[in-house]
């Protein structure tokens, strides 16, 4: 079995066909984009980018940080979607829906487009009450998208050179057996099961930290998954499918935070829940990791033009929800939850 050696930023197919699992060595698939074994894989795939998006913030969240949370998130996330993409002819000879849990769960979920696209509309409205003028507010908003975009390009640029690096290491890989096959659907099933029985059975102080947000990654990431797959190839030269994800997930988690800033707050059941929506499933329906390969895909004016209107629209649904609601006084810029 012959591998082709892949290049750096030639790491691509067309886009629209960046989550659809690979062939075996140029092949005919063996896995059609919705059949089990990678829908099975795609839960515990999200559940671990999910852990990781919440660890790093935790990490990175202290007294005089100089770099925002999130750029590590998108710059760790974009880094390992380089390497996948770059590794996309030895993880398809091995067992393809590896690549698709690699790529659209575990990457796709630990980047996150609306929670970039909510730091950049908190920085233009300065929801942290900072002592600063409006021109200050209106650069860091602009200092947000542009560096987590620039982030974001080239780490998945650094990525792929390390993949390209490392293919000339790989040993031709020989297909998975199948019992190891059925095996690890199975461990997948049983990872993302688990992931209920921690948000019942942990504390309840754990559930708007984390275990709401795990349960609610799965239906995230295959909302996601499924708009690429049925969208992405409507329009030449605009991927559709990521499109919607990240303009609805955007949208959702506008209106969550909302709901998490009335005058009135809700149960703290009920915020936690709110919590797990906005980290889990809107965290998973949009994506940075995915943008930012399509962006390079499109390249030039097409990727130009994908970035502008997805920040836009981005953008637009945070104003007319979450920005109409605080300027009508139907909710706080500060978050009115209380999760005990």
């Amino acid at each position: 079995m012959s591998l082709e050696e892949p290049k750096p930023l030639d790491l691509l197919t067309e886009a629209g066909r960046i989550d659809e699992p690979p062939g075996v060595d140029g092949g005919p698939r063996l896995y059609e984009p919705f059949s089990f074994p990678i829908l099975a894989l795609l839960a515990p795939a999200a559940v671990f980018g999910v852990l990781a998006r919440v660890g790093l913030v935790a990490l990175m969240t202290f007294e005089g940080k100089s770099v925002f949370q999130l750029a590590y998130v998108q710059g760790v996330g974009c880094l390992i979607m380089g390497i996948g993409l770059s590794l996309k002819a030895p993880l398809g000879a091995f067992y393809s829906p590896l690549f698709t849990a690699l790529i659209t769960g575990f990457c796709g979920s630990l980047t996150t487009f609306s929670n970039w696209q909510s730091d950049v509309f908190n920085a233009w409205i300065n929801a942290g009450q900072f002592n600063r003028g409006g021109l200050r507010d209106f650069v860091d908003g602009v200092g947000i998208s542009a560096i987590t975009l620039s982030l974001s390009l080239a780490s998945l640029a650094f990525g792929s050179s390390i993949g390209s690096a490392l293919a000339h290491h790989i040993p031709h890989p020989q297909l998975l057996r199948p019992p190891f096959r059925y095996g690890l659907s199975c461990i997948a099933v049983l990872i993302y099961g688990a992931t209920f029985l921690t948000y019942f059975l942990l504390p309840a102080s754990y559930r708007h930290q984390a275990t709401a947000a795990l349960m609610f990654s799965f239906p995230g990431v295959l909302t996601r998954y499924a708009l690429s797959i049925t969208l992405n190839k409507r329009i030449k030269g605009l991927p559709v499918g990521t499109l919607m994800a990240n303009t609805a997930g955007t949208a959702l988690s506008a209106t969550f935070h909302v709901l998490q800033r009335l005058d009135h707050p809700v149960s703290p059941k009920t915020c936690s829940l709110l919590q797990g929506l906005v980290d889990g499933y809107c965290g998973c329906l949009t994506t940075v990791s995915t943008f930012a390969a399509e962006v390079t895909d499109l390249g030039g004016r097409k990727g130009v033009r994908y970035v502008m209107i997805s920040w836009v629209l981005g953008q637009a649904m945070l104003l007319l929800i979450f920005g109409s609601s605080i300027w009508t006084g139907q909710a706080r810029e500060q978050m009115t939850c209380n999760f005990q």
